[in-house]
């Protein structure tokens, strides 16, 4: 019964984020044009929200910008064409997946980076913290001594004298 509960919270929690931002009076009447609208929207960021596509989000900008993706879309230019004249206005950072280039290097190359230097960390302090087990001796006859008498000190005394 919890596992339903608390999978029924989380889909209740994450629906919200699955939906589309996009409203029905933004939307194409040809099917077609419309599907390519949402390929793009998807493949461009919300300038505002930054993390998110034009598709999912609700700030008034990426709304003109899809209105302007249907716009050019209508007007007979191909998807390429739309790419093209928005990282024109906008620059590259309107597209979610920015083109593998010279400028881009460091924003590619970094993720991959990052995770070998912390892979080599983590190996590294492995290997420092390996400790060595010295093998057990028996006690000598002293220390056997010596550990009776602490143990027979801490013994609980009883509480009534026979």
């Amino acid at each position: 019964m919890r596992r339903f509960v608390l999978i029924a919270l989380l889909t209740l929690f994450l629906a919200p984020g699955l939906a589309h931002a996009v409203t029905p009076d933004e939307m194409l009447k040809d099917p077609v044009l419309e599907a390519r609208a949402r390929n793009l929207s998807q493949e461009l960021r919300c300038m505002v929200c930054q993390n998110q596509s034009i598709d999912d989000s609700e700030a008034p900008l990426a709304k003109d910008i899809r209105l302007l993706v249907r716009e050019r879309l209508v007007q007979g230019d191909s998807d390429k064409q739309v790419l093209d004249f928005l990282v024109a206005r906008y620059g590259e950072f309107v597209l979610l997946k920015p083109p593998f280039q010279v400028q881009t290097l460091l924003l590619w190359g970094l993720s991959p980076l990052a995770l070998l230097i912390g892979i080599g960390a983590l190996f590294l302090m492995a290997r420092r913290r390996k400790t060595v087990i010295p093998e057990t001796t028996a006690l000598t006859p002293e220390e056997q001594r010596r550990l009776t008498g602490i143990a027979a000190a801490d013994s609980p005394r009883p509480l009534i004298k026979p």
